[in-house]
């Protein structure tokens, strides 16, 4: 039906809401709104409050919340789709006739019919507040995948929820308060080697979250609070099944989720970044691609890593327009910008992913008004093995790698033990840690549950801000349960054939794409190639305004006792404004934003107060194809007869044992270079004098990784060319 904001309060102890509660229940619509800026409705009966704003996609004149039974038993918000609503009214009882054309309707009589076990068939991104009148309880529920968000607040009196934390900050009595220790107990957020085991973290002290794939059930006479679980990952392997069977069934599945992710009745775009998961969903769009628009961020790295110019080369082959929306080499979010970013994300583990999918989503808004979709290729690499072939090497070297996470999971659970394993070979067995031996079926299946978990901490909360923030629904075919539970369930005996490299959707899409994509390597989105563009956007962030945003986070509740400001301070001077590919970048950022958001909960902003900035521009549509010039950035081919030389002021120095060498320019540190890699040896070599083919024929200094660097180099203006 739509993508909306959500919200409500309750009583837990027989008492009514008083008429002062309608204050508190505007001020939560009003936090909201950008979630749904085309309608609003508020309801308070009894001890129950409800807000619902409404962003419509589909069915627009007929899809007013709350939705009530015909007996007026039961009431309902909710925040999302149900993808086969006709089919499950279908088979209701006879004798129950839906009163609107909502998606969502069914959910109440599903409900009634069902009790508890009434979401076992619904396939959708929801989350849902339903108050039972008749026996005073309110039932909270989320998707499987937790694509839709709801969080609450309780104590003795009352419970408080709403579709984004900020929200309950409306509520006097929730905690303002960050949540330090929850928030580096996080694998996740530290970025370990090991497997995330949840729960997962809601960052701020008080605030709890409804699971995924749960139904809370909370009795309003008392608060007491029951949990059904409605769905698990599966567990059992379909041995009955060959390759084929598999690959025929993906194949179908998936066709299926992007026919039912491609309704609406308002415009959807989509997010094209040239690899195979997104043109997969353009692809088998089909009829629906007619009037769709593609946007694809065209950065230094998705230049360098060849995104870009896929991504443009597909949507030509497909016929669909792509606006390629243009980072210059020298942008740089102000602070203001990031701190508005940080709130609407509101998790530490915003970085340059939520950044430039954040401000695609304001680009496609400013130049498709009428928009109110975005398709996404997003969560595809968890479980269909595309994370497989990432470290190169065989399926038996990413199982080897899984059993090192897994040895280390099993580790952090019995610290006490650690010291065996610290230095040197072990010659304790693991099955002393938890009394469990290794297998490779059960160290797969806790990556597979890793992988679940990360995507309810980081992809889908991001993917619901970013797109939330500009008014539009993410959505999400790859996260149909059935695609999910399908690769689950492939045997031990076909995972090297299906899910290395991602064989499985590969051989799913290729009669329907061109080889060109479908067999088209991996590239991340932003890491590997051309890291260092986004590292250097970070790092010129940071010392920004004469560092505003690290002394504001050094400033904040409970920074003195969690942050280390000397070595911050130390870091950031040793790292500079140049860029490094180091990922103590990114991790030093998180380690901020946890400082900011105690700060920005201490005192909440209103999210409309603060300025996004202008909205970037488009590559020329009459480029034939990206270009580092067309885009603005210099980098070029360089021609091996050509001189390259240090640009004034530059030098190239180490420290006293030579274990890091620095590049300094007019005394500040631009890059950190480890010591025996190609590129230094190559710099090295710099002397105003030497050609490019002389110095790439130097002993260990790999032709491709160095032409890379030194065109990178080129464009930050630190060398010089001549011919």
């Amino acid at each position: 039906m739509n993508m909306c904001g959500i919200a409500g309060i309750a009583r837990l102890d027989r008492q009514e809401l008083g008429a002062e509660t309608d204050a508190v229940l505007n001020h939560l619509a009003d936090i909201l709104d950008h979630r749904g800026p085309d309608e609003r409705d508020i309801l308070r009966d009894g001890g129950v409050g409800l807000a619902f704003t409404r962003l419509a996609l589909v069915n627009p004149e007929d899809g007013s919340q709350p939705l009530t039974s015909d007996d007026g038993s039961l009431v309902l918000v909710v925040n999302g789709e149900i993808y086969n609503h006709r089919e499950l009214a279908a088979s209701l009882p006879g004798g129950v006739k839906l009163s609107t054309g909502s998606d969502c309707e069914v959910l109440l009589y599903l409900y009634r019919h069902y009790g508890l076990e009434f979401l076992r068939d619904v396939r959708g991104m929801f989350a849902l507040i339903l108050w039972d009148r008749a026996n005073n309880k309110l039932v909270l529920a989320r998707d499987r995948f937790g694509i839709k968000p709801l969080y609450y607040h309780r104590n003795d009196e009352r419970i408080v929820l709403s579709s984004e934390i900020k929200g309950l900050f409306a509520d006097g009595s929730t905690p303002r308060r960050f949540d330090w220790e929850q928030a580096l107990a996080n694998p996740l957020l530290a970025a370990a080697g090991t497997f995330n085991d949840g729960p997962v973290t809601t960052w701020f002290e008080g605030i709890e979250l409804v699971p995924a794939a749960t139904i809370l059930r909370v009795d309003l006479h008392d608060g007491r609070t029951s949990e059904h679980r409605y769905w698990e990952l599966p567990t059992d392997a379909d041995e009955s099944a060959d390759a084929g069977d598999f690959v025929r069934r993906y194949s179908e599945l998936l066709q299926d989720s992007v026919r039912e992710c491609v309704t609406a009745d308002t415009e959807l775009g989509l997010f094209l970044s040239g690899g195979i998961d997104s043109s997969a969903v353009l692809a088998l769009a089909g009829d629906k691609r007619q009037g769709m628009h593609t946007f694809t961020a065209l950065t230094g790295g998705t230049l360098d890593n060849g995104d870009a110019d896929n991504a443009a080369w597909i949507a030509r082959e497909l016929g669909v327009p792509n606006h390629q929306v243009v980072f210059p080499q020298d942008h740089v979010p102000t602070p203001q910008e990031w701190l508005r970013l940080l709130w609407l994300a509101e998790t530490p583990m915003c970085g340059p992913e939520v950044y430039y999918k954040h401000e695609l989503h304001r680009y496609a808004r400013e130049a498709r008004p009428g928009l109110r979709g975005m398709l996404l290729g997003a969560a595809s690499d968890e479980f269909n093995g595309g994370y497989a072939g990432e470290l190169g090497g065989d399926w038996q070297s990413f199982m080897e790698s899984l059993s090192l996470m897994d040895r280390d999971t099993r580790i952090g659970r019995r610290a006490d033990l650690r010291h065996w394993w610290a230095e040197g070979p072990s010659f304790i067995s693991q099955q002393a840690l938890d009394g469990r031996a290794s297998d490779s079926d059960g160290i797969y299946r806790a990556y597979l549950q890793s992988e679940y978990l990360q995507v309810q901490q980081y992809n889908v909360w991001h993917e619901d801000r970013t797109a939330a923030g500009s008014g539009v629904e993410a959505r999400v075919p790859f996260l149909d349960h059935r695609l999910v539970e399908l690769c689950a369930r492939i045997p031990e005996r076909l995972r090297p054939t299906l899910l290395w490299d991602k064989r499985i959707l590969r051989e799913a899409v290729k009669l329907h794409l061109p080889q060109r994509i479908a067999e088209r390597p991996k590239a991340p989105f932003f890491y590997g190639t051309g890291t260092y563009h986004a590292y250097r956007m970070l790092a010129r962030l940071m010392r920004a305004d004469s560092y505003a945003l690290v002394e504001r986070a050094l400033a904040a509740p409970g920074a003195s006792d969690f942050i280390d400001a000397d070595r911050v301070r130390a870091h950031l001077a040793l790292i500079g404004e140049g860029g490094t590919d180091a990922p103590s970048v990114e991790l030093l950022m998180r380690v901020l934003n946890m400082g900011l958001l105690a700060d920005l909960a201490s005192n909440p902003p209103r999210l409309e107060d603060t300025s996004a900035g202008p909205v970037l521009r488009e590559l020329a549509r009459d480029q034939i194809s990206p270009s580092a010039s067309a885009a603005g950035f210099r980098a070029q081919q360089l021609d091996g007869k050509g001189v390259p030389a240090f640009a004034e002021g530059l030098l190239l120095l180490t420290d006293p044992v030579g274990s890091n060498w620095y590049l300094l320019k007019d005394g500040e540190i631009e890059f950190v270079l480890e010591a025996d890699t190609p590129t230094l040896a190559a710099l090295r070599a710099v002397d105003g004098k030497t050609s490019l083919a002389d110095i790439l024929a130097i002993e260990d200094a790999g032709d491709e990784e160095v032409h890379g660097d030194l065109c990178n180099l080129l464009d930050l203006g630190l060398l010089t060319w001549s011919d």
